[in-house]
């Protein structure tokens, strides 16, 4: 006989077991919190922009120049990576890191049809990423000249130290929030789990389940009350 699960029933089994996927919800947030405050490195970004405008351009609004310009910028954000302006990045800033490293903590993000670009940098020093950023953005100034034999790029806007700087990763409130959903649908899960491996039999509904018949009477449990004689109510 194929069984069904009624509403009724799974409101049954939430309630029977609630206590077990509030403990698991529970510890999941408790754990994800820990993990996201105590252990995860605070990891924190710093932007600078650059502008790619030719100077030598008679007309700053000529449009075959400004798509030029913008179609420089995928050439620029693979020349800013290289080695040729990292490594000169790491000797000024003295930094202990590779060049594979420090092009892993860069991002080049751009508008479509602009001609600014940012240089992202993202570290666990606030100070640090402000200084790579700057220092990224006007070596690539300077050297770009001599690799593409150009001269429109310019610095628009430096990366600033903020004086209470936020990291921008983890989001402990956000793991939180993530752990909560998943400890809830896995204490959900347990406790349907552990509902269908209870095979044990509690009442004469499942008797009637167990057995495909209709259940037509039972006998209630009598309990036994002594009098001061120490004889039960039924004389026994």
């Amino acid at each position: 006989m194929e069984e069904t699960i009624s509403i009724k029933d799974i409101y049954h089994t939430l309630k029977k077991r609630w206590k077990l996927i509030v403990l698991l919800t529970l510890c999941a947030a408790l754990i994800s919190g820990s993990i996201s405050y105590f252990l995860l490195t605070p990891v924190y970004q710093a932007s600078s922009q650059i502008l790619v405008n030719q100077k030598q351009s008679e007309n700053p609004l000529d449009s075959i120049q400004i798509q030029s310009n913008i179609d420089m910028i995928n050439t620029y954000s693979v020349i800013i990576k290289s080695p040729a302006i990292l490594e000169k990045v790491i000797d000024y800033l003295d930094l202990t890191q590779s060049i594979d490293q420090i092009s892993q903590k860069i991002t080049i993000n751009s508008q479509e049809n602009s001609q600014v670009f940012s240089v992202t940098v993202q570290d666990s020093n606030p100070t640090k990423a402000v200084e790579i950023a700057n220092a990224v953005s006007t070596t690539f100034q300077k050297e770009i000249k001599g690799i593409m034999n150009v001269d429109n790029v310019s610095v628009l806007a430096k990366a600033e130290v903020k004086e209470n700087p936020t990291p921008i990763k983890p989001n402990p409130l956000l793991n939180i929030a993530i752990a909560v959903v998943v400890g809830l649908m896995a204490g959900i899960g347990l406790a349907f789990f552990l509902e269908f491996l209870d095979n044990t039999i509690k009442d004469e509904k499942d008797i009637g389940k167990l057995l495909g018949v209709p259940v037509l009477g039972s006998i209630p449990k009598i309990s036994k009350v002594h009098n001061n004689k120490g004889y039960s109510k039924n004389g026994k």
